[in-house]
């Protein structure tokens, strides 16, 4: 944490810290609370530097890149083998897997 940032300036309390640790499952010493206050301030103060900029002439973007998926032809390259599909299977029945019914009724 910088000088001008002190802990009465702090964006964030030990209490929201603690809250979002719990929901992170995270088990905290009270030191890493400190450190993790500390930075999560400077993220928000960050933030609110964001905030101040003019972006009435910006459109909204959705994303930056490139829209979508590359599009390549649909080709099968792993053509069925179910021989060696089940070489290692520990039980079969013709051309498929036999797993146990899990299903009551």
């Amino acid at each position: 944490m910088s000088a001008k940032n002190s802990a009465t300036e702090s964006k964030i309390s030990l209490e929201q810290v603690r809250h979002v640790a719990t929901l992170a499952r995270l088990e905290l010493e009270p030191a890493e609370e400190q450190s993790l206050q500390a930075n999560m301030s400077e993220i928000l103060s960050y933030i609110d530097q964001l905030n101040q900029l003019d972006t009435s002439a910006t459109l909204p973007t959705a994303q930056v890149g490139e829209a979508g998926t590359p599009m390549r032809d649909d080709v099968v390259t792993n053509h069925p083998a179910p021989e060696d599909m089940l070489a290692n299977a520990p039980a079969r029945e013709g051309h498929f897997f036999k797993v146990p019914k899990i299903i009551e009724g």
